[in-house]
């Protein structure tokens, strides 16, 4: 069960999300509203299968930051849910926190550098086409 888990979520500390949207509508796109903190840790807890002191020492050693209220009460968003899922998964697979926190890292920085890999592929085919053109369509 563990792996089908692992590849519902990629993992890690979570990279900046889009912003956007429609201003006219205001509406928000996937991303952020993926980000933006809606449940309780009591709610958040019981999504994921934790106790709600787990949430509160993963936020201790740097696992995942959730939003705060203007109170100070902490609001999980879809994607910090996703984290948790993943945290989990690693737990399982016998790593301790500090493992975690590191696996979680890397595969941030892994999706960073696809992220630019991509762009860089983009650039790459765009220069081509310039090339070309400059050419004369050869």
């Amino acid at each position: 069960m563990a792996g089908s888990a692992a590849e519902e979520h990629d993992g890690g500390l979570v990279a900046s999300a889009p912003g956007g949207g429609s201003a006219s509508t205001g509406e928000r796109d996937g991303g952020e509203r993926d980000a933006l903190g809606v449940y309780a840790i009591s709610v958040a807890a019981d999504l994921v299968g934790t106790g709600q002191q787990n949430l509160r020492l993963y936020e201790r050693k740097g696992l995942l930051t959730p939003e705060r209220t203007d109170g100070g009460t902490r609001r999980y968003s879809e994607r910090n849910l996703a984290t948790l899922r993943r945290i989990g998964v690693l737990l399982d697979e016998g790593l301790n926190l500090a493992g975690v926190k590191r696996v979680l890292e890397l595969e941030a920085e892994n999706r960073g550098l696809t992220e630019d890999n991509e762009g860089l592929r983009e650039d790459n085919r765009g220069l081509r086409k310039d090339l070309k053109r400059a050419r004369g369509g050869e």
